[in-house]
């Protein structure tokens, strides 16, 4: 059987060969017309106004079950958390001070260098997730539940998500970030010169490098193979990588790391009791938790992700939409954000990173997820680029906005885990949705005689991060800081974090949601043994 199956596989092999003859790639059968190449544009400088992602096309819009049909309710900006599509943010949304800021350069100003961080594209879920534990609910009482009304169409549904993987409009979103990219920032391509190629970075697992190919097929076109260097970290355990480094954080992957699912199950039994018991009264027999209801919701926002549209998504009100908002909050604030008491120091080799670009310095000590391997050469981690890209997760980029200690989005403190509260700085959707970017960009401005003088400001999916809690910065209508005076309070930052205890030592916090962090560290009242 085994010598049948190799002939068999060879033979087929040899037929797609045959078939392969018929349709010769474009290098072979020639005349590909006029090719000449136009400036490169550059947007953020040229344009009257600044660009904006506010669509989220194909995927289809859907009405909650209390929203009458005039309704204006965006269910995608306001209802899936992290599991929402990146949408450019108004410009006021971190400070009222940034009325006429945008990804526009600011006036008597040049753009020097850029930095991008961005988050892979829409995924499915999780191996070993809510959703799929929800499909195996269903599917083993297949026949012991009638369900009807808006929930009939569960008698005859199934689970088919995949797992870990960019869905197809993950793949698009990052085709589209390419383009935006290249049409804002193409004209530093320029600066390279002298057939230097640019070197961006992502991690080895799937969803990430797709997430980099697609974006470099947008910013590049196709073929993008010989016109970058794509360097692929290893994501996994024991290996130093910025973008994933959960993988080498210790008390990231234990109870001290674990505060969010707690602080997101107390809300899920609170928000969506009566729920599970509207939902239990429609199913014919299938008892649904509240629990299970959260896993309804999620597989809403997944489904609408990979399939364009769910059934799920009409069961909920919005009220119990924005309690799902209000979920991945408490979820990210208590393990990923400022709450989280491993924070900074997962996220603090990436500012280390920075630094050494900004400087233009070699990073001399290797004490947290930097790679010394990678970060050593000036093959795989050049200094002197205009143009950065970085391909990271939503955790990560969390964190790392708590190294950069951007702490205007930690301004109302600790979310409370038994109500929304009337106002807070932190909305997880704004931070880190599929696709989400953050940008520092390098300026040179002037004012007045004197000099020019070099700046760096922060935006946030094209909103104006403020910089005045950095030691040293000023208030500024655009979010620019010097870029002295930035980098100077980084290096403090960095001196200050230190990976070896937050991530590393042995230590027990009794209660990370009653220790009132607001710094991405361990508390005083945390014991080390």
């Amino acid at each position: 059987m085994a010598v049948l199956s190799l002939l068999a596989l060879a033979s087929l092999a040899l037929a797609q060969t045959s078939l392969d003859s018929f349709f010769p790639p474009a290098s072979v059968v020639g005349f590909p017309g006029p090719t000449p190449t136009g400036n490169e544009p550059f947007e953020v400088a040229t344009g009257p106004a600044a660009p904006a992602q506010t669509d989220y096309f194909p995927l289809v819009r859907f009405r909650p079950s209390d929203e009458a049909a005039n309704g204006t309710y965006d269910p995608f900006a306001v209802s899936f958390g992290n599991l929402s599509p990146a949408l450019s943010l108004p410009p006021t949304t971190f400070s009222p001070a940034f009325v006429n800021s945008s990804a526009l350069i600011p006036p008597q100003c040049t753009l020097s260098q850029v930095h991008l961080l961005h988050r892979h594209g829409s995924r499915y879920p999780t191996s070993g997730s809510a959703p799929a534990s929800f499909g195996v609910k269903v599917a083993n009482n297949t026949g012991k539940f009638n369900a009807s009304g808006a929930l009939s169409f569960l008698n005859t549904w199934k689970y088919g998500l995949g797992a870990e993987i960019l869905t197809p409009f993950g793949r698009e979103q990052l085709f589209d970030l390419g383009v935006s990219f290249r049409v804002k920032y193409g004209h530093l391509l320029d600066a390279f010169g002298n057939g230097t190629l640019p070197v961006f970075r992502t991690t080895s697992e799937d969803r990430m490098l797709k997430s980099a190919l697609n974006f470099a097929a947008g910013f590049f076109g196709i073929p993008y193979e010989d016109q970058y260097h794509q360097s692929i970290i290893i994501e996994a355990t024991g290996f130093n990588n910025t973008l994933a480094p959960y993988e080498t954080c210790t008390n990231g992957n234990n109870a001290n790391g674990a505060a969010g699912t707690t602080a997101t199950n107390d809300w899920v039994a609170i928000y969506l009791k009566d729920a599970a018991a509207r939902l239990s009264a429609l199913s014919g027999g299938l008892n649904i938790t509240a629990s299970d209801a959260y896993a309804m919701q999620q597989v809403c926002a997944y489904e609408i992700n990979s399939l364009g549209y769910s059934d799920f998504c009409p069961l909920f009100t919005q009220a119990e939409f924005q309690g799902f908002e209000y979920s991945f909050d408490l979820g990210f604030w208590y393990s990923n954000f400022f709450g989280a008491p491993v924070a900074a120091a997962e996220g603090i080799g990436y500012v280390q990173e920075l630094v050494s670009r900004l400087t233009q310095t070699p990073i001399a000590t290797h004490n947290s997820t930097t790679n010394s391997t990678l970060d050593n050469s000036a093959i795989t981690f050049p200094l002197n680029q205009p143009i950065y890209v970085d391909a990271s997760h939503d955790t990560v980029i969390s964190a790392i906005i708590v190294a950069l200690n951007f702490s205007s989005l930690a301004a109302t403190g600790p979310l409370p885990t038994d109500h929304i509260p009337a106002n807070r700085s932190f909305i997880v959707s704004q931070v880190a949705p599929f696709g989400t970017q953050l940008v520092g960009q390098v300026l040179n401005c002037t004012s007045g005689a004197g000099p020019a003088q070099s700046y760096i400001r922060w935006l946030l999916n094209d909103a104006s991060v403020p910089l005045t809690n950095v030691p040293g910065c000023t208030a500024d209508p655009y979010g620019r800081c010097l870029t002295s005076t930035w980098v100077s309070a980084m290096k403090t930052r960095i001196e200050q974090v230190s990976f070896a205890n937050d991530c590393l030592a042995n230590y027990t916090i009794t209660d990370v949601i009653g220790a009132n962090i607001t710094d991405g560290r361990p508390p005083a009242s945390a014991v080390f043994h």
